[in-house]
């Protein structure tokens, strides 16, 4: 049977008999013996690989919704283990090695840290989630993640890779494919690095090159801006990094637009704007068809067009507040937007879009959340980077 959860267990207790009791106690052979055990009947189902997110874990790309909160999850990816896997079967001797290195890690091992083994060539591997280590397209240059390095990154606010994780994410859900929860976390904890990066806050804003890339950069600059504003308004680091995504995940709906209104040069038909106008409704449907972890996201698709006073779309036949994080992603959308060049017009200067959220405060916008994006922009307008590919 295919228990991933059971071996996780068994993985945890193994390490807390390791750090109760050292390798040599009998309790820790047998609970080392134990999660051996229950690894190699997790194999006999093919390639593993566990994937370890704030408040939750992942096999392959289903999250196990029994190990919600499990504590072990942050313990490991603290320690640099955001990614489990095996492409073969592991020996004994190479899954003893890798508790000693994980134990070491978590500062738990009663061996001293020059007495511990190293890996060697091993079937089992573990590292930080990398956005390249999932293919960017079909093409020449693809590396599937079992041939991908796991190496710790710096950004040095270069966002090519961020950038194209996301245009591959867009290319992915428009062929109706699972929505990629593990590269959207990983982009946005890039982001997040970025931002704080040198020990300052730093807005790392990816500037447009090419008119089509204007979804990928600005959902980019949204959810970095949503960040920075949820900061700003002291909010908790789970809601800074849940609403981060509920900001890079906002326009996912105009994966469903054609390209031709998406990208027309000119004014929209009225038709045409109909079609752009289904966009919010089709983004909320495709977070709500995939895992629990997007319901935010999906009311964030949803509801980033409404205003403060009812107006904005879709239509509500029941008038309603839009959540709190629809309200914060509307106010950086419409930053970012005026803030881009448009083929109808030129970009807006950052005193400019300021002025207009700030007139609009108490009909389209939240008025606490203007003041406290205009205040944080008006602080940190010369800390803004222009992040290069």
């Amino acid at each position: 049977m295919i228990d991933p959860g059971g071996f996780l267990t068994s993985l945890s207790q193994a390490l807390s008999a390791l750090a109760l009791y050292g390798p040599e106690h009998p309790a820790a052979r047998r609970a080392i013996e134990s999660a051996y055990n229950r690894l190699q009947l997790l194999q006999s189902g093919g390639r593993t690989q566990f994937t370890f997110l704030e408040g939750e874990v992942l096999f392959g790309d289903e999250v196990l919704h029994e190990l919600e909160g499990w504590e072990w999850g942050p313990r490991l990816a603290a320690a640099g283990i955001e990614r489990l896997e095996t492409s073969g079967e592991v020996e004994p001797d190479h899954f003893e090695r890798f508790l000693e290195i994980v134990a070491a890690r978590l500062g738990v091992a009663h061996t001293g840290t020059a007495e511990i083994r190293q890996m060697g060539a091993s079937s089992i591997r573990f590292g930080l989630v990398e956005l390249h280590d999932r293919p960017r397209a079909s093409g020449a240059g693809s590396v599937p993640a079992s041939d991908a390095p796991m190496p710790i990154a710096t950004m040095a606010y270069s966002l090519g890779i961020e950038r194209q994780a996301v245009e591959w994410m867009h290319r992915e859900i428009g062929t109706g494919a699972a929505l990629p929860l593990v590269e959207a976390d990983a982009v946005i904890r890039s982001l997040s690095l970025a931002m704080h990066a040198e020990q300052a806050m730093v807005l790392p804003l990816v500037q447009l090159k090419e008119f089509d890339q204007y979804t990928t950069s600005h959902s980019m600059n949204v959810a970095v801006l949503t960040m920075a504003l949820s900061e700003q308004l002291e909010l908790g680091a789970g809601a800074v990094r849940a609403f981060g995504t509920a900001g890079l995940m906002h326009d996912l709906g105009k994966v469903k637009i054609p390209r031709d209104i998406l990208e027309k040069p000119g004014p929209l038909t009225p038709a045409e704007r109909a079609v752009v106008q289904e966009h919010p409704a089709e983004g909320a449907r495709i977070l709500l068809s995939g895992a629990d972890n997007f319901d935010l996201a999906a009311s964030v698709a949803y509801e980033h067009h409404l205003m403060i006073d009812g107006g904005g779309y879709p239509c509500r036949h029941y008038p309603r507040g839009a959540h709190y994080a629809s309200r914060l992603v509307h106010v950086c959308d419409v930053y970012d937007a005026l803030r881009t060049r448009r083929p109808y017009r030129d970009a807006w200067e950052s005193d400019r879009a300021l002025a207009y959220i700030e007139s609009r405060a108490g009909s389209e916008f939240d008025p606490s959340i203007a003041r406290a994006f205009i205040t944080m922009m008006q602080r940190w307008d010369q800390r803004v980077v222009a992040a290069a590919d």
